[in-house]
């Protein structure tokens, strides 16, 4: 939507002219107090015609919706009992003025589980019908969707699992036809010979090291597990970042240098005498946000104290200079894209604590999740022990078991 005429109305000097969306809608629906939906609205734009936003202020403020002002009418009109239901797939698109007037409801997306259940039961049999595949002439079991959703779909909902599904109805319809055939099944075996090469190969993006630490980021198609890699090389220690960084993340890991040479993890001949160079892999797909800080002070204090970074981990949360762990966002879907990678271990912020709940039982069962207040936790549980010089001492360290 870019014209604001669509919400206003026009002016009845114009030809053709007529009520707003609204009016019209309500005259359609023969009721005051009706149910609208408006989906994607973060998809709004401006240009000569007007600014949707500025007319959707009034409709939703209900300071000012008790006398809504259509063009057409050019008389007050009370839209204070109509219901307005809004989407969005994200929030940065949407005015803040606009939405300082709603109610921000977030939904999650789906588990790998729930998907394999609403394939099952919604998407395979309604693609079935719809391609006239009698019921049994197509056999896939769960680890033939569970291949699909791996190998061909990497998304929030099961939209593109749906056309995935589609298009496996039609191959499967046209070799029936073609070898007679009576049924079809789909194994994770021969799922490429109805749905191609797989779109997404089962890569593990985690392989910890020193100087390389795994984090975890939120997405619109869910949560991803990206990972952060450091060197040093001769130089005059300043730090270069590539990986196509948004400016939140580079800020990120400038805290994140300096917390690290405050520790003093290297003599300051090494850190002087070299420059250290971070980056993030994809470097195609832009990346922000501030959640990276805790995995990008992991990677450069292994890399300055030369202690590897344990296997099987992931972390996420934001730093402070002065090593505070600060909350994220999208915790939910940070830990399922670590189930999924079958990284067991994850560091998350404390302050997060009460968004487990959100994190299915069964997933969370078979994790092993570590609230951290402090960056010097964070080390303590994601580097691997200091190699022994000379005699043993006494101490005992807290350690995560790594698989």
């Amino acid at each position: 939507m870019r014209d604001e005429s669509e919400i206003r109305g026009h002016r009845r000097t114009y030809v053709a002219s007529m009520p707003g969306r609204i009016i019209q809608s309500m005259k359609k629906a023969k009721s005051r107090n009706p149910v609208f939906l408006m989906d994607e609205i973060d998809k709004m734009g401006t240009d000569w015609r007007g600014d949707p936003a500025a007319a959707l202020l009034e409709v939703l403020d209900p300071e000012q919706n008790t006398e809504f002002n259509d063009h057409f009418l050019d008389v007050p009109f009370d839209i204070s009992k109509v219901m307005f239901i809004a989407t969005a797939n994200t929030l940065w698109g949407i005015p803040v003025s606009l939405r300082d007037r709603m109610e921000i409801i977030d939904f999650s997306g789906y588990t790998h589980d729930e998907k394999i259940e609403i394939a099952k039961t919604f998407l395979i049999p309604r693609q079935l019908k719809d391609h006239g595949i009698k019921e049994g002439a197509l056999k896939i079991d769960d680890k033939g969707i569970d291949a699909v959703i791996r190998g061909y779909t990497r998304e929030a909902g099961v939209r593109n699992l749906n056309r995935e599904f589609a298009s496996m109805c039609r191959r499967a319809a046209r070799k029936i036809v073609e070898t007679g055939v009576q049924s079809v099944k789909v194994t994770p075996d021969n799922v490429g010979d109805f749905l191609g090469i797989p779109k997404f190969l089962d890569t593990k993006a985690s392989y910890n090291a020193v100087g390389i630490a795994t984090g975890l980021a939120w997405t619109e198609n869910g949560g991803e597990v990206l990972a952060v890699e450091a060197v040093a090389v001769p130089g005059k220690g300043a730090l270069t970042l590539t990986g196509k960084l948004g400016d939140v993340m580079k800020e990120s890991a400038q805290a994140a240098f300096s917390y690290v040479r405050s520790r003093e993890l290297a003599p300051d001949s090494y850190v002087n005498s070299h420059n250290f160079h971070v980056h993030i892999p994809e470097g195609a797909i832009p990346k922000d946000g501030p959640s990276a800080g805790v995995t990008l002070a992991t990677a450069l204090a292994s890399l300055f104290s030369g202690r590897p970074v344990k296997r099987n981990l992931s972390m996420t949360g934001e730093l402070t200079l002065t090593g505070r762990v600060l909350p994220i966002g999208g915790l939910k879907e940070k830990v399922i894209a670590s189930f999924r990678d079958e990284i067991n271990t994850v560091l998350f912020p404390k302050a997060n604590l009460k968004e487990l709940e959100e994190i299915p039982s069964e997933i969370r069962s078979k994790m092993r999740l570590h609230p951290v207040e402090r960056m010097d936790e964070v080390l303590e549980l994601a580097l691997e022990p200091a190699a022994s010089r000379g005699r043993k001492t006494g101490g005992t360290k807290k350690a995560v078991k790594s698989r």
